[in-house]
């Protein structure tokens, strides 16, 4: 964390200076907006704390509940969200109070008493080593609550504004403001009060339900799989070994169960199957008591058993997988000729079971995928043609989500006894993992994302898929560090510079990267701020740290700082050993000795990799989704 380079410090360095409309933001609504968010749900409190890092746009969010959210029904986080919760600066503090997921144990009938379930086998949750970060359980509310702080510490103070629902819209492309929100207070002292607002951009993060959607004419369409199951967050008393362990346990034929242990060490979730539904049954099943749940659970765990004290939460439901038909206003055969005035995203766009942990997970992405889009057009970094990848690109990844979940879905409503495979559920399980943790997501080529023509000089960081962070040692102050933990959540590109065996090569990258009027960084970058305001160039060298001479980097790397025009050390990195650590990223994440640069977008995907003599490549790269003019 970078702070002092404007003056000294001395209260939290996570809270950044306000600015622009952070400096005084109005307690109402105003009545023009340039991003309007309809919902505070995962997508939109991080939709809302991405662009407060923006502060001269004016963005407000609104929630129809009076306060805060008090019970989440999601609580299962992915290694990509918590790498995500890193760029947002509360990956620490969530990890060190939710429960973290290390094993899973495997329960199904005894062979030799298929009444009875016993333990067949337990399996590491991350397998293959997908992240450094661990599988979390942590309650919903909690995951909005540091959103809404980030967006609190952020330049644009961008919070919710809470007791205002969503009614409608109507959008007019001649108007500055094309599109007219319709709303209502729903608490306080105008209760009932209806009113307007106009906005640039309009956003529904408002849930399965969304009034957004079916605003612009939208539908979710897909199946309903007809099987019910019962939910509880519960404390009990028990003498079931594994109640501390996420457990997937069948029955001979009473049906299976998830268990979820919460976060605090006593809490825990069920899922438990209720069996199909029963045809005509007109959501009957979804008045199913809770006794009746406790019952059935206590059925498929036999011999074990659970006396339930307290029911904090329950809930039936029914499994549904659907997709919208549209992410944004614009109709598929007009969308060469305009570009999105209001998007959706979240379950107002995709919905699935809750076991496979998907939802929360996924919306974030959806949210973190627009923010910056929408940032960098607004602030006159890139054309509106950027806002038409974010449709592109989450369709298929909420395609690919809902074919997960029913395979999934499918399985786990499986009797045990029906099953070819007897290891079935644990092989889907593994199988699955790098799909389940939030590492499947893969952007095809576009305008921000590059083909793979020079993939192989960097094999270990795919383009199109997310940044996988590796280790590496930072010459100014010899502390090992994780990459991928220095790209926060502020918008800006990276550029990251792996140096060539002899630093020929690299030397004449950082010379054209910070000199030549055709390089990005000198293109792009406003005069008068940070040199790394909108670009932050590191180099890593395949040596080893010590030997590094500062005087050699080239000067790009080491960018200056306004207002006293201090010099930033900090982005100069090498291999070697440092307490017992062993680290060589050159090696781990395949590179090889012509080196590489790998362009990472501002929300952690790779955007492309070049080779360091690939000037013109990166130069056209970035001429393709910038703009020279920049408020």
């Amino acid at each position: 964390m970078d702070f002092h380079h404007r003056g000294y410090q001395s209260a939290d360095p996570r809270v950044q200076p306000a600015a622009g409309y952070g400096v005084n933001r109005s307690l109402e609504v105003p009545d023009e907006v340039d991003v309007f968010i309809a919902g505070a749900g995962p997508a939109g409190v991080l939709l809302a704390a991405q662009l407060s890092w923006f502060p001269d746009l004016n963005v407000r969010i609104i929630e129809r509940r009076p306060q805060r959210l008090q019970i989440g029904q999601a609580d299962g986080i992915q290694a990509r969200s918590v790498e995500t919760f890193e760029a947002f600066g509360f990956a620490d503090e969530i990890i060190g109070e939710a429960y973290q997921i290390t094993e899973t144990a495997f329960w199904k009938p005894n062979p030799g008493n298929p009444a009875e379930i016993v333990r067949a086998t337990r399996t590491p949750d991350d397998v293959a080593d997908l992240s450094e970060y661990p599988h979390l359980v942590v309650n919903q509310a909690r995951v909005l609550d540091y959103f809404i702080e980030a967006g609190r510490r952020a330049p644009g103070r961008v919070e919710p504004d809470y007791g205002i629902e969503f009614l409608g819209l109507d959008i007019d492309r001649t108007e500055t403001y094309p599109v007219l929100v319709h709303l209502r207070h729903t608490s306080g002292a105008e209760q009932g009060k209806e009113f307007t607002v106009r906005a640039k951009y309009v956003v529904g993060g408002d849930g399965a339900r969304s009034s957004v959607r079916k605003a612009l004419g939208h539908q979710l369409r897909g199946d309903a799989a007809m099987h019910a199951w019962g939910v509880l967050d519960v404390v009990a008393t028990t003498d079931f070994p594994d109640i501390r362990l996420k457990s997937i346990i069948q029955s001979h034929d009473g049906g299976n169960i998830l268990l979820i242990p919460r976060e605090g060490g006593y809490l825990f979730r069920v899922y438990v199957d209720l069996g199909e539904t029963p045809d005509g049954d007109d959501g009957k099943i979804r008045l199913t008591p809770v006794d009746e749940i406790i019952a059935q659970a206590n059925s498929i765990l036999s011999p074990y058993s659970i006396d339930v004290k307290a029911v904090a939460w329950s809930s039936v439901y029914e499994v549904a997988h659907r997709l919208t038909d549209g992410f944004d206003d614009v109709p598929e055969k007009e969308r060469d000729s305009k570009t999105p005035r209001v998007f959706i995203m979240g379950d107002a766009c995709h919905t699935h079971s809750a076991k496979a942990g998907q939802g929360m997970n996924t919306s974030m992405q959806d949210g973190f995928n627009l923010g910056w889009k929408l940032g960098h057009v607004l602030t006159g970094r890139a054309g509106e043609e950027l806002l038409r990848t974010y449709g592109d690109e989450r369709l298929v990844t909420s395609q690919n989500l809902i074919d997960f979940d029913k395979a999934w879905s499918t399985l786990m409503a499986t009797p045990a006894d029906e099953l070819t495979d007897p290891a079935a559920v644990e092989s889907f399980y593994v199988q699955g993992a790098e799909f389940s943790n939030g590492f499947k997501t893969e952007y095809t080529p576009s305008l921000v994302t590059s083909d793979t023509t020079h993939q192989a000089l960097a094999t270990g960081y795919p383009v199109g898929r997310r940044f996988r962070s590796a280790k590496t040692i930072r010459r100014s102050d010899s502390n090992v560090v994780h990459l991928g933990h220095l790209q926060t959540a502020d918008g800006r590109w990276r550029i990251h510079a792996f140096a060539d065996a002899d630093h020929t090569l690299l030397g004449a990258f950082g010379a054209w990267l910070g000199e030549s009027p055709e390089s990005p960084v000198v293109k792009y970058t406003r005069p008068g701020g940070d040199d790394d305001e909108f670009f932050d160039v590191k180099v890593i060298y395949p040596d080893v740290y010590r030997d590094l001479d500062p005087a050699t980097v080239p000067k790009v790397f080491t960018p200056w700082k306004a207002p006293y025009g201090l010099v930033d050390t900090n982005k100069v990195f090498g291999q070697g050993e440092v307490d017992k650590q062993k680290v060589d990223i050159f090696a781990e994440r395949g590179i090889g000795p012509d080196g590489a640069v790998v362009i990472v977008r501002p929300d952690q995907y790779v955007a492309a990799v070049f080779p360091l003599t690939g000037t013109k490549e990166l130069a056209a790269f970035f001429d393709g989704v910038l703009r020279t003019a920049a408020r």
